[in-house]
């Protein structure tokens, strides 16, 4: 779908961008990936629309599959074994700088190796995006601030939301708050999926899998309640404002912080004697029992609370006691580049494709900018 995870039909039509989208999906079916497709146009899906619809839940059309944590490992090696006779891999390779030099651009490594290229596609991703910013700034290009989105990681067991999950898989729900009138979305849903702790930067925040495989499953359902957040004047800096939410709960609970809802409705903070009365029994045992309303901003923690009540709606159980809340998840989306149809920016020869040109925010429209850049990068060296 065009509907969610990037921006790219701002840059090209619909129909380009879902083409190059099922492009991207038949080079991941080609090297392993299921065919099976969950989609919202089935009756069923169609029926949960409308119900959703009756509480102000918007459920995003677009069809759908599930690779699995493991499949997608292997997925990714069957590519790589494709590619690695064609082109130079080098892995853990930190890149410090790009510059303009004779006509191309001079890449720094943090080993002390230039690369020189005449052509550039930079996909440094969401860990790089601050980096990128920086980089795209002393190049001279002019960047437009993105938003960031805060939020936290709900837990809960998977036969709340099986109603759903069985029939579109991952469901897309937007709802805007009554209080505030701000946008709140899921995000990531993982049937019978694990809560993992990941690194951006040095700062631990929190994210969500599932497995393919049945036997690796667990019995609860977890998914991410994102409320996103734009700035203008005088503070424009999301990137740092995402991280500065990030670092509290890491300088609170030494990294991940969870707590139940109840506990967070009450105003109580969930410590360990009250993490083992929960019936919900957490998939990431690392996490810290703790009080979200320390780390999170009042009017986030407002959005995701009426959000869990009209989730509790449609998927009864969705708002009760012992259902589990990780903070913070942070989702960074680099500062935006002025780019034209084919992702370059300005500069000639200089490409920006992914998460981290700020173009998208998923898996689907990130390989497809980056098929659009070299495709176009492919046509000048004919």
């Amino acid at each position: 779908t065009t509907a969610f995870g990037g921006w790219l039909t701002d840059f090209m039509d619909p129909g380009t961008v879902m083409n190059l989208i099922e492009y991207v999906d038949s080079i991941n079916v080609a090297h392993g990936a299921t065919e099976e497709v969950y989609s919202t146009e089935t009756a069923e899906a169609k029926a949960l629309a409308r119900r959703a619809l009756g509480y102000d839940l918007h459920l995003l059309q677009a069809r759908c599959k599930h690779l699995g944590t493991e499949k997608n490992l292997m997925i990714l090696q069957n590519i790589y074994e494709d590619l690695k006779e064609k082109l130079e891999f080098r892995f853990n390779t930190s890149a410090t700088n790009i510059e303009k030099a004779d006509g191309g651009y001079l890449i720094t490594l943090k080993n002390g190796d230039e690369l020189f290229c005449n052509y550039l596609l930079a996909a440094p991703g969401r860990s790089g995006a601050e980096w990128f910013s920086d980089v795209c700034k002393n190049l001279g290009l002019h960047l437009l601030n993105n938003q960031v989105d805060v939020g936290v990681r709900v837990e809960l067991p998977a036969t709340v939301f099986e109603h759903i999950t069985n029939v579109v898989y991952e469901s897309k729900l937007i709802y805007r708050t009554k209080q505030y009138g701000d946008q709140v979305r899921t995000f990531c849903m993982n049937p019978y999926g694990h809560v993992v702790a990941e690194n951006v930067e040095g700062i631990n925040t929190v994210n969500g899998h599932s497995y393919a495989d049945p036997a690796l499953r667990s019995e609860n359902t977890n998914f991410a309640l994102l409320v996103s957040n734009r700035f203008t004047q005088p503070f424009n800096e999301p990137y740092r404002y995402g991280k500065h939410i990030a670092s509290l709960s890491n300088l609170l609970a030494g990294g991940v912080l969870v707590q139940r809802f109840g506990d967070l409705v009450d105003g109580k903070r969930t410590n360990e004697h009250r993490m083992k009365q929960s019936t919900v029994r957490p998939t990431l045992t690392a996490a810290v029992p703790g009080d979200l309303s320390l780390t999170l901003p009042k009017r986030q923690l407002d959005n995701i609370i009426e959000m869990i009540y009209q989730l509790d709606k449609i998927a009864p159980g969705t708002a009760n006691y012992d259902t589990l809340l990780y903070g913070a998840e942070v989702k960074f989306y680099s500062a935006r580049l002025e780019l034209d149809e084919n992702l370059e920016t300005k500069l000639p020869g200089f490409f920006a494709a992914g998460d981290g040109a700020g173009v998208t925010r998923g898996l689907a429209q990130a390989g497809a900018s980056g098929v659009q850049a070299a495709r176009a990068i492919s046509e000048r060296l004919k």
